[in-house]
């Protein structure tokens, strides 16, 4: 039987990006846009982390914001921030920046990415003003290298990557477009290539794609941001199942917990009417999905 629970309301403003990071029985995830407005009118972009078993609870806050991140093998993060790829060393605060590759974009920034098995962070960028196509896909390889790939793809808003468990797909959620597209991935040439439609939402407006994952049995899983759902996809492209979420605006989901069963998913509170946040209380909100009987994998590690 499936059962959602709310782990942690904390109103993030745009929750993203959970990762689970097993020997510390802990999620975390970003919120990069705040969840309040301050005193001195600014939001306070954060990365957060919940313990599960012991129940405690951190925030780090951040000089920008964080559209995703992952953790590196050396220790840290590697994180797609509005200044471009970014490494952040939580013990100490710092965030510096490896190289920004939209800099002739100044109402770019980057925003969901993953990272392959490889050790390689593929990331998209998004246009801040939500108007043109001019946001693209970009690798970060381990030496900080970065390449823009599929340069003849151009989008407004990326999200929703994920590689499927045999290394040759890549899912890629073209957010405004209502499109999932999928790419032939060939981990070892460093390449995507054939994209081609996957699964549409067109029909659900004004629900929106959002962040994504892939499951064992390759399956792709979504959140239907607006839509109030987290989707199931086949490989073949049909859904398989959708699951109704008890807020409006679900935005990211990572399989963790014991044996990778349990599916975290993070919320926003941006965006939504006052009428939304008195029907859906409890937005912002970090829930967990149980009983899906289904299993996903563990991260990469960036390699760098």
């Amino acid at each position: 039987m499936v059962e959602i629970e709310c782990l942690w309301e904390c109103n993030d403003g745009l929750g993203e990006t959970p990762i689970w990071v097993a020997e510390e029985s802990s999620i975390y995830w970003a919120d990069h846009v705040g969840p309040a407005i301050d005193l001195d009118g600014e939001r306070r972009p954060s990365i957060r982390r919940l313990n599960v078993a012991t129940g405690e609870r951190r925030t780090w806050e951040m000089p920008e914001q964080v559209g995703s991140f992952g953790f590196r093998s050396g220790g840290g993060l590697v994180a797609g921030t509005n200044s471009g790829f970014c490494t952040i060393d939580l013990e100490s605060d710092a965030l510096d920046t490896v190289v920004n590759p939209e800099p002739e974009k100044p109402y770019n920034r980057l925003n969901d990415g993953k990272i392959d098995r490889r050790g390689r962070f593929w990331c998209s960028s998004m246009n801040t003003q939500l108007t043109d196509k001019v946001a693209y896909i970009y690798c970060l390889d381990p030496d900080f290298t970065c390449r823009k790939v599929a340069e003849d793809f151009a989008f407004v808003v990326g999200n929703g990557i994920a590689f499927d468990p045999t290394d040759t797909r890549m899912y890629f959620g073209d957010t405004f477009g209502r499109m999932i597209y999928v790419f032939d991935f060939d981990i070892d040439a460093e390449r995507i290539r054939n994209r081609r439609p996957f699964f549409s939402v067109e029909d659900r407006k004004p629900a929106i794609v959002d962040g994504a994952t892939v499951d064992t049995e390759g399956y792709y899983w979504f959140a239907l941001n607006l839509g109030g759902k987290i989707l199931r996809v086949d490989p073949e492209g049909r859904l398989d199942r959708e699951i109704d979420m008890p807020v409006r605006s679900p935005t990211c989901i990572a399989f963790g917990g014991d044996d990778y069963e349990t599916l975290f998913v993070t919320t926003q509170q941006s965006f939504l009417t006052d009428e939304e946040l008195a029907r859906h209380p409890r937005p912002g909100s970090l829930f967990a999905i149980h009983g899906l009987g289904v299993q996903g994998s563990p991260e990469p590690q960036f390699g760098g």
